[in-house]
């Protein structure tokens, strides 16, 4: 059977070097989004990249990257969302970081009871 309903993704640009409360900031958003039960998260990990200073960042050999691109992708209804950005203006964890929001559709299959 299949389960269908709307929701958000929220992406989080952020470095592999990025620290907050003591741990990699990713490691902080997943603690923090599993203890306060969001829907689902995924961390990714990038090759390389560059962000707004163009400093490329690149898992190439002959130029280790200590701050390799992470990507954040978290998925829940509008408002736990919401609620997310405003725990990010409160505590400022994710400093300079680029978010992208956008409207998506789920589909969940399974038995749902």
């Amino acid at each position: 059977m299949q389960k269908e309903s709307n929701a958000v993704l929220l992406r989080i640009f952020i470095g592999e070097s990025d620290k907050f409360g003591g741990k990699a900031l990713y490691q902080y958003l997943v603690e923090y989004l599993r203890k306060y039960h969001y829907a689902g998260v995924t961390v990714l990990r990038g090759l390389s990249g560059f962000g707004k200073a163009s400093k490329v960042h690149t898992s190439d050999l002959l130029e280790l990257s200590s701050d390799l691109p992470i990507l954040i992708e978290i998925v829940d209804t509008p408002d736990r969302i919401e609620e997310l950005k405003k725990m990010f203006d409160e505590t400022r964890c994710i400093g300079s970081s680029l978010i992208t929001e956008e409207q998506v559709k789920v589909y969940q299959y399974g038995d749902f009871q």
